[in-house]
């Protein structure tokens, strides 16, 4: 008996900051899906390679790819070779991003720059290096990961409010450039999500989070890339310029 063929069959997909979290969750997605994932990763090779693996242990295609997407020149020679290989990309999720909170009196350029030059920036420096082959092709799908914190603020986060905000005037903006060619460009914006980020945080500290969001939980990395892969497929074709959030209601 013949199985029925993925939405994403055929389809390639780079998932940035794929090791870990909400990237390695979006890159099971997509590859459960049926998509080839590339899974790029900065420092955790080992990490990385695991997420690779789990996917072509479920009978989908994945192959790790290392970048920091900080670093313009990095991403164009990222791209060059995926191109080279593959020949096209489908689908852009921009998940990489790091976190350094502090204070705003107390925070240090470096930790203000670190965090813009990953999370805004390199989503520019992937979208940027791939754009001229989406607008070749005519069709593609950018998914930007923003943040609850990008759309209400918080405290002691200036510069991940700051960039992951920026990421949603980002999209908006590419959004339109790129709406004639049937390239859609979104964002997701997670709220409180349980992975490695937030269970760093002090115990106190993260139930004080849960207590500002209305269905009473921290949300799953799975949670986020079913609206990932909901945005990266056939239904949501004629959706562009938005931001989902996906946060228990943080947001309303």
């Amino acid at each position: 008996m013949e199985t029925a063929e993925k939405e994403l069959s055929g389809k390639v997909a780079l998932v940035t900051g794929a090791s870990r979290g909400i990237g390695r969750a979006v890159a099971l997605k997509l590859g459960e899906m049926g998509a080839t994932v590339l899974v790029n990763y900065n420092g955790s090779a080992d990490r990385a390679r695991e997420t690779a693996e789990q996917i072509t242990a479920m009978g989908g295609n994945a192959e790790t790819v290392c970048c920091n997407v900080a670093d313009f020149e990095a991403c164009a020679k990222m791209v060059d070779e995926i191109i080279g290989k593959y020949k096209k990309v489908d689908i852009l999720v921009n998940n990489a991003g790091i976190a350094r909170d502090n204070l705003i009196m107390r925070m240090s350029e470096e930790e203000y720059d670190s965090v813009l030059n990953t999370n805004l920036k390199g989503a520019f420096n992937t979208i940027r290096h791939l754009s001229r082959f989406f607008l070749k092709q005519r069709s593609g799908k950018i998914i930007n990961i923003s943040s609850v914190s990008g759309v209400l603020g918080n405290a002691g986060q200036a510069n991940y409010s700051a960039s992951k905000a920026g990421l949603i005037g980002l999209t908006k903006s590419i959004a339109r450039e790129l709406a004639s060619r049937g390239i859609c460009v979104n964002a997701v914006a997670p709220g409180f999500i349980d992975t490695e980020m937030t269970q760093a945080m002090p115990e106190k500290a993260r139930e004080a989070a849960v207590d500002t969001i209305p269905m009473g939980r921290m949300g799953l990395p799975e949670e986020i890339a079913e609206a990932v892969g909901f945005l990266a497929g056939n239904g949501s074709n004629y959706i562009t310029g938005q931001v989902i959030c996906v946060d228990g209601g943080m947001a309303m």
